[in-house]
């Protein structure tokens, strides 16, 4: 078999430190690793490059990127693409694969590529031949010494005789993953840091990757990253592990370099446009238009929330103040075709992705952002954990979590749960002016029930609402259970606030349906 790095010399660097000790060159950008380091290379060795880089100065990465990668369009820059036989691991037949994203348009700063074999740390050397530019006419001579945009995974994931691509890290701190019949659709991060304040965003991001070479028969992949921004720093260890329900297992180390007003750890970010519980002000064929419908809660105390995503005409930050949360994602829940219509998009196959915290987390809150969003083109929706209390600078925070990229057995309640959210006019005939719900309840809690069960919807609606009407029935239609609704709201300025859920005499049936209508 030919060797990797005999068929392209050019790409494999070695990057040893001659006297066995691990170095640090952050002025450069280089990390170098000792050959016994990489034996047994682990979060601590990118923690140590971590803390170092967070007790310095930050040293914004220059824009070196030729004007002419700076100036593609869109389609011009999708048009450079890497060529599959040149992908690491490729010529060694290994079960994963990565191939590498050119820089260009957005993506102008580089990322540096480490792999760990059994000999050491090697660099993953950019070079333009092994890309195919397309119809672009560019001088690719000056493009010698650039980094990647990005890369992404390749395994077998829907047949065993084709690697899919299953995982993805390019833009700042943003990944995606699928798992066995998905289509991309929500990003997961790295760490969101003052998402929704006046002050403005900070987008960290991973700077440097370490990658495991995998054995000939392996089924998961280990992934090191650097993180880098100018008030943090960051070490991540992510194990891939491809398959129905891909999971990846996630060990985080953030490091402050100044104080922070807000953290938000494990963050998702996904678009949601229209659906059933908030119809379109303009025609469109679709019926509904989302890569999650919901965020879903699963709250240390057992209680189950589920929250219907809505786009606001203003912006819209709400949160849910726990300790030790046992899980909580944004998920897609309906699954139907039909409800969607849109082949290319193909949204009902979009994963659901739910963070499942290992070990104790701790108070604090999950918080939820929804931004007003003309289009389905803008992630308008992050979820992410915050802590209540975050260390001195310098200090560690650690958070370990799994990511769960899910399609048909996706995360629910063990009882019953929200499965559509149908709002609507009060009264059709003679608009009164009030708003009406139709909340449709399923799960095995429910079809255990005879048709004649005395099923009660207990509902809440804070002082600028008035319920007006309450009805709890049975539905044929799926085997689960109705709770209709119907409301007036006092102040058109203001939201309301609603909460909902199915109760037999004292037992508790469902999930807590927890809706805010936004200001009309």
């Amino acid at each position: 078999m030919i060797s990797f790095s005999r068929r392209n010399p050019r790409r494999l660097l070695p990057v040893f430190s001659a006297c066995g000790q691990i170095l640090f060159a952050a002025v450069f950008g280089l990390s170098v690793l000792a050959p016994a380091a990489a034996q047994g290379f682990s979060i601590n060795d990118v923690a140590v490059i971590a803390k170092k880089l967070a007790a310095e100065p930050y040293h914004k990465p220059e824009n070196k990127l030729p004007k002419d990668l700076q100036d593609l369009d869109y389609d011009q820059y999708r048009d450079i693409r890497f060529k599959p036989d040149q992908a690491l691991w490729h010529a060694e037949k290994l079960p994963f694969e990565l191939q590498f994203f050119h820089q260009g348009r957005f993506f102008d700063r580089p990322v540096k590529i480490n792999e760990i074999t059994p000999s050491g740390v090697h660099e993953v050397k950019f070079t333009p031949d092994d890309f195919d530019y397309g119809a672009n006419k560019l001088d690719t001579n000056h493009f010698k010494g650039l980094g990647f945009g990005g890369f992404r995974v390749h395994f077998p994931l829907n047949n065993p005789k084709y690697k899919d691509e299953v995982l993805v890290f390019q833009g700042a701190s943003y990944f995606r993953a699928l798992g066995k019949g998905q289509r991309y659709g929500l990003s997961a991060r790295g760490l969101a840091v003052d998402t929704a304040l006046i002050s403005g965003e900070e987008f960290p991001r991973f700077s440097e990757f370490w990658l495991v070479r995998p054995e000939p028969n392996a089924k998961e992949l280990v992934v090191y990253a650097l993180l880098n921004s100018r008030r943090m720093t960051g070490a991540y260890r992510f194990v891939l592990k491809p398959g129905a329900e891909t999971a990846m297992e996630t060990q985080s180390r953030i490091y402050l370099r100044e104080n922070v007003s807000k953290l938000g750890i494990a963050p998702l970010t996904s678009m949601y446009f229209f659906a059933d519980n908030q119809h379109i002000d303009k025609e469109d064929y679709r019926p509904e238009v989302h890569d999650s419908d919901g965020l879903s809660i699963a709250a240390g105390t057992g209680e189950w929330i589920w929250r219907p995503l809505v786009n606001p005409k203003r912006l819209l930050v709400t949160s849910f103040s726990m300790s030790n949360p046992q899980g909580f994602g944004l998920m897609q829940r309906d699954r139907l075709f039909d409800h969607y219509q849109d082949l290319e998009a193909r949204y009902e196959l979009r994963p659901s992705v739910w963070v499942e915290p290992k070990g104790t987390w701790g108070a604090g809150r999950v918080e939820l952002v929804q931004i007003p969003t003309p289009d389905e083109t803008n992630d308008n929706i992050v979820a992410y954990w915050v802590p209540d209390t975050l260390p001195a600078v310098g200090e560690p925070l650690e958070f370990d979590y799994r990511l769960l990229w899910q399609l048909d057995k996706d995360k629910r309640p063990p009882l019953s749960w929200v499965a559509q959210t149908r709002r609507g006019r009060g009264f059709v005939r003679n608009n009164d002016g009030s708003i009406g719900f139709a909340l449709d309840f399923e799960g095995p809690a429910l079809e255990r029930l005879s048709p004649d069960a005395k099923i009660e919807g207990v509902v809440t609606v804070d002082g600028n609402g008035e319920l007006l009407e309450r009805q709890t029935f049975r539905n044929d239609a799926t085997g689960g259970w109705r709770l209709s609704l119907r409301l007036k709201r006092v102040d058109n300025d203001k939201p309301v606030e609603l909460r909902a859920y199915l109760r037999s005499e004292d037992t508790t049936l469902s999930e807590t349906w927890s809706y805010i209508l936004p200001p009309s």
